[in-house]
């Protein structure tokens, strides 16, 4: 099974050519086909998506799709290969969602939606550049082809050949017009640096069967390894009436079952409860078990939803695993506007890990856009489960810098201990308001100083 992230600007065509290939079903022009694929009602009024969409597309052994009747079991039933897109946001206001996406949802291949007639405008080189700065190849699907003019259309493929092929990027774009070329740049896709180019119509239909044999040819590019104790990392979180906690997300190593019983964590400080499988889900379908590099859905017995996030994984209790505040990483810095130095603080994205961290130490004075650095980096919040050798991105506003894990770090003593207690503090908080309870303090020292400013005043 393949993951495929579909990013570009708002307005390219996304969610709409995922309901043409979908749901087998050409556009009216108007909106027809991502209607169908919305989760939210401002979604369906503005035509923009907000969150993080996933749909499949299965093919038989001899390449036909089987997204007929519309049914996931069905498909899944039929398919001998099923691809996931995960639908991700053009708007520049939902870029963290767009990086969670990219990050927490491991895609194998990364298709970039240009609309010809708008061209290369907003965040499709921000979407660009985050997918080659995590290493995950792309090709490119230009779209309404059918009402863009000619000479319009030729200036947005030659800007797009330009980009592609500049220093940054230095891919080898190949426009594919006939089956001999999708062949062929399917068979060399695998190498990074080949980009294919499709130009389709979502109205007309033209050029979508070169397309999904593409998609067809692609070949599984990460290995998983599901003989060694399971890791599963958790992107979302679920309440589902008579069932429970549900949380979904991706399987990195080893094999699941139902039944399993599993360490859950870290929370706030640092630790991991045990837990059981009530019942797994995978594509809507109940199953048994799941392997590495499967994604699905989990009912957890006597699990509040409160006490988990985003981040949180699930390990086999022989793992012996651990949380960590702080840690060291080889990051680039793709763009900042002026410096970055020592006690910066910016949103860590790390798998599905989303969380604020402060630059403690570097080993350059100031960073600036191009420059690599050494960098010791601190979570303020809460410690996290990550492992040396994971890509993160580091974000804030305009400023972005990729970088990789490289080493752990232990906290002092006395750090940790006031770490902890902070976390604890927290953590009460926390649940006091879910209770319904009030954690802050009604001490008569306020009321003293409530009295001091009334005598200051009058």
């Amino acid at each position: 099974m393949n993951r495929v992230a579909v990013v570009g600007n708002v307005d390219a065509g996304k969610s709409t050519l995922l309901g043409v290939l979908t749901h087998c079903e050409l556009d009216n022009g108007r909106g027809y086909s991502r209607q169908k694929l919305f989760r939210h009602k401002h979604e369906v009024e503005s035509g923009r998506t907000s969150s993080i969409g996933n749909e499949i597309l299965g093919f038989t052994s001899t390449g036909s799709v089987v997204n007929q009747p519309k049914s996931t079991c069905n498909i899944c039933q039929r398919a001998a290969k099923v691809i996931t897109f995960v639908d991700l946001a053009g708007h520049e206001r939902y870029l963290k969602t767009t990086v969670f996406g990219m990050t927490g949802h491991l895609p194998d291949f990364c298709m970039l939606m240009v609309g010809s007639n708008a061209g290369i405008i907003g965040t499709t080189k921000e979407h660009l550049g985050l997918a080659l700065a995590l290493n995950v190849p792309v090709f490119v699907v230009v779209t309404k082809i059918d009402m863009c003019p000619e000479n319009i259309l030729q200036e947005t493929l030659k800007l797009l050949v330009k980009i592609l092929k500049s220093p940054g990027c230095r891919k080898i774009p190949v426009l594919v017009s006939t089956k001999d070329d999708v062949i062929v740049t399917a068979t060399n896709f695998t190498s990074e640096r080949v980009c294919p180019i499709f130009q389709i119509s979502n109205v007309t239909g033209q050029n979508i069967d070169l397309l999904k044999m593409f998609l067809n040819l692609l070949n599984c590019r990460t290995k998983f390894d599901d003989k060694v104790l399971p890791e599963f990392l958790i992107d979302d979180t679920f309440s589902v009436p008579g069932v429970g906690t549900v949380v979904s997300g991706t399987i990195m190593k080893g094999c699941i079952n139902s039944g399993d019983v599993l360490l859950l964590g870290p929370d706030l400080l640092g630790k991991f409860e045990s837990i059981q499988i009530k019942s797994i889900h995978r594509k809507r379908m109940p199953v048994k078990e799941v392997r590495a590099g499967q994604t699905a859905a989990f009912a957890l017995k006597k699990v509040k939803r409160s006490h988990i996030r985003k981040g949180m994984v699930m390990v086999h209790p022989k793992s012996n695993p651990s949380a960590v505040w702080e840690y060291m990483g080889e990051i680039l810095v793709l763009h900042h506007p002026t410096t970055i130095s020592s006690k910066y603080q910016a949103m860590v994205h790390c798998g599905s890990i989303r969380q604020t961290a402060s630059i403690l130490h570097m080993n350059k004075d100031h960073l600036r856009t191009g420059d690599k650095a050494a960098v010791h980096f601190r979570f303020l919040k809460n410690p996290e489960f990550i492992k040396p050798g994971t890509k993160f991105v580091f974000r804030e506003g305009r400023t972005k810098a990729v970088g990789t894990i490289t080493k752990l770090l232990a906290d002092a003593p006395a750090y940790q201990s006031h770490l902890k207690r902070s976390a604890k503090l927290r953590q009460q908080a926390r649940l006091g308001q879910v209770n319904g309870t009030s954690t802050e303090p009604t001490t008569s020292g306020t009321r003293r100083g409530g009295r001091r400013w009334a005598n200051r005043n009058h």
